[in-house]
């Protein structure tokens, strides 16, 4: 569930990502947002068993295909969310519209395989995305953003939107931050090629800030 902070009463063609971070600590109890707590699941456990997306409207024209929550796995490790969305023709869909709205204790990770977007929050970050780009938002004690599709985005959006849950001792604690990595990790061996987004993989380190051992990585095969 999300829930949305109204951008004071003005029409924005760009929500600047501010609003009241103080509300966030009104919402669901501890603050935390919901699906986020840690529960009783080791980093290293194996999991083997499939997993059914179901349909969610994120923010006010984009739907996304969740994996994670589900009834049967509230979280893989620190994933605590795994979204998934498009290929979107964003001249029919209206393209990413998401108002600013709070976040604490999660990070954010936003990575593309098409299109553009735009992130901007209380931090003052603006900031343009596109494929082999990432973007990491640290919530911490408290952050609100807005992610848009800009006027002259192409014709198709498609990326996926990962959520992971900060440990107990920095989940009220971390100071919020913005990361935008313009290049990151690649490794190509037999018609395979590996991009490391979080973590480390096959010899290759992201430098995106992380606060469990976790590992995102995007594989590509050759035709």
């Amino acid at each position: 569930a999300v829930s949305w902070v109204p951008s004071q009463g003005r029409p924005r063609r760009f929500p600047d990502g501010h609003a009241h971070v103080s509300r966030v600590r009104r919402l669901g109890g501890s603050g935390v947002d919901a699906g986020c707590q840690t529960v009783g699941v080791s980093t290293f456990e194996g999991v083997h068993e499939p997993l059914v997306a179901r349909d969610v409207l994120l923010g006010r024209t984009t739907h996304v295909r969740r994996l994670v929550p589900n009834k049967t796995r509230r979280m893989i490790g620190a994933w605590c969310f795994l979204d998934h969305y498009g290929p979107d023709d964003i001249k029919s869909t209206g393209g990413m519209w998401v108002p600013p709205h709070p976040h604490t204790g999660l990070q954010t990770v936003t990575w593309l395989f098409e299109g553009v977007g735009l992130h901007t929050d209380s931090l003052g970050s603006r900031q343009l995305i596109r494929p082999g780009q990432l973007n990491v938002m640290t919530a911490g004690h408290g952050i609100c953003h807005a992610e848009v599709s800009p006027d002259d985005a192409p014709e198709l959006l498609h990326g996926v939107q990962l959520w992971v849950c900060l440990p107990d001792p920095v989940r009220d604690s971390a100071p919020p931050a913005f990361t935008h990595l313009p290049d990151l990790p690649t490794y190509t061996e037999q018609g395979v090629t590996l991009r490391v987004l979080t973590g480390s993989l096959a010899g290759e380190a992201s430098p995106a800030p992380t606060y469990s051992p976790l590992v995102g990585a995007e594989l590509t095969l050759d035709p």
